[in-house]
């Protein structure tokens, strides 16, 4: 509309729109549905909240209502990874507003400690001298001071870099102003009505701080590990632990935890998800991928990553990340200092043997029932290890979207939203210009 173009560029799926995500989702869909066959049905997964509960989960619940008072109700293990990752946030946030209040409270008694000096102060200088009540410095205040208000980019109330990622003032204005419409939580059955509640922002990063911090911490300590993620751990501390991220503590793994214990407690909260992180809608296409050529397994993964929830999508770039750094670590390297540093001999291989039973299955099993699978399950048992490797192998370039499906997703956005795609062009010529 402004007359300039705009040469489309790979972008991680992460600096997106939301609009633009869902859209991608529809993009990619007929792009599966249009070019390959991959002999099964293939649809967009549904967010955890929206599924129906199973009979098993419906009495859980039932359960845990009736012992509320006995339990508490977990956060984190066996929950829909969109709840848990909306139960860390309301965790994140009342802990910072306890901080803010602890700060507040500190800065009240510091107040009145120092106004109860200067009393003191005033009064004995009153009983040594008759002149007193001008000696008094003009710089000197006798009455208490009142807690300074913190400035609003500091307090919750301000927009934060959760909803809104790396703007400034202005931009954030003008995104406001650009907002289509109503909250996204209103419900709607109609796509160009649920378009119209979606963001032009980017969403925030949508990783459960368990996984997170799992992550991280064995990234700084468990790298050097022989057999991590195989050798056993402590049940007991494991479920301290599991029971901490549960009651929503403030929980930091630092050295003194120990690494078998935390890989094992990674391991539990993706099996214990009620959906994979894969997702069952996607199983029969994920394990299809495997019997494609070489060339055409990735385009195919890289698509049906697109159809993953924006949460889904979020966490398994992280673990893969994650799996990718543990698998360079794997073979014996020369450090820098000459001598020899053993390595943790988890491969890519390994890896996905371990992790995608948990990533990818059709029912909730066993680690018992996973090794003792009948024969007629090892060739789909195969497959799933195989699309866990080669995601691993092909990590960082899995999640990024290439010119010529943004260009469809713009283009489709065009029919109904000519204003949008005009400012969306705009934003991504502006990041590109500053990042040059």
């Amino acid at each position: 509309m402004s007359g300039r173009s705009v040469r489309l560029k790979p972008v991680a799926i992460q600096s997106l729109s939301e609009l633009e995500r869902a859209r991608l989702q529809e993009v990619a869909l007929g792009r599966l549905l249009q070019d390959y066959d991959l002999g099964c049905q293939i649809t967009i997964p549904k967010d955890g909240h929206k599924r129906k509960k199973s009979l098993r989960r419906k009495l859980d619940s039932l359960s845990k209502e009736k012992n509320k008072d006995k339990e508490f109700i977990p956060q984190a293990f066996g929950m829909p990874l969109s709840q848990v990752i909306a139960n860390d946030r309301a965790i994140k946030q009342r802990l910072e507003s306890a901080r803010e209040g602890h700060r507040d409270a500190s800065d009240l008694v510091s107040s009145i400690l120092q106004f109860a000096t200067k009393r003191s102060n005033k009064e004995l200088s009153s009983s040594n001298s008759s002149l007193s009540s001008t000696s008094e410095t003009p710089n000197e205040v006798t009455s208490p001071n009142t807690p300074e208000v913190a400035p609003r980019a500091r307090r919750r109330g301000a927009v934060s870099v959760d909803s809104i990622t790396d703007l400034d003032d202005n931009h954030s204005r003008l995104l406001e102003a650009l907002q289509l419409s109503l909250p996204a939580e209103a419900p709607s059955k109609k796509e160009k009505q649920r378009d119209k509640k979606l963001s032009l922002n980017p969403i925030y990063r949508q990783v459960p701080r368990l996984v997170d911090s799992c992550c991280q911490h064995l990234e700084k300590y468990g790298l050097q590990t022989v057999g991590i993620f195989r050798v056993g751990s402590s049940k007991k501390r494991v479920r301290q632990l599991r029971e901490e991220f549960d009651r929503g503590a403030d929980v930091r793994l630092d050295e003194e935890h120990s690494v078998h214990d935390v890989a094992a407690l990674l391991k539990e909260f993706l099996r214990d998800m009620p959906d994979p992180l894969l997702t069952r809608e996607l199983y029969a296409a994920f394990v299809s991928t495997m019997s494609l050529s070489h060339e055409e397994q990735h385009g195919v993964l890289q698509l049906l990553i697109y159809l993953l929830p924006p949460c889904n999508s979020d966490t398994l770039q992280r673990l893969l990340r994650f799996l990718s750094t543990v698998a360079a670590h794997a073979p014996d390297a020369q450090g820098k200092d000459g001598q020899e540093v053993t390595g943790n001999k988890m491969t890519s291989l390994n890896l996905a043997t371990i992790f995608g039973p948990n990533l990818l299955h059709k029912t909730k099993i066993s680690d018992k029932e996973f090794s003792v699978q009948s024969s007629a399950r090892a060739e789909e048992s195969t497959a799933i290890i195989g699309v866990v490797q080669k995601m691993i192998a092909e990590c960082e370039d899995l999640f990024l979207v290439p010119p010529d499906l943004q260009n469809e997703v713009l283009m489709s956005l065009l029919e109904t939203d000519p204003d949008v795609v005009d400012y969306l062009l705009r934003r991504k010529a502006s990041q590109w210009s500053e990042a040059s």
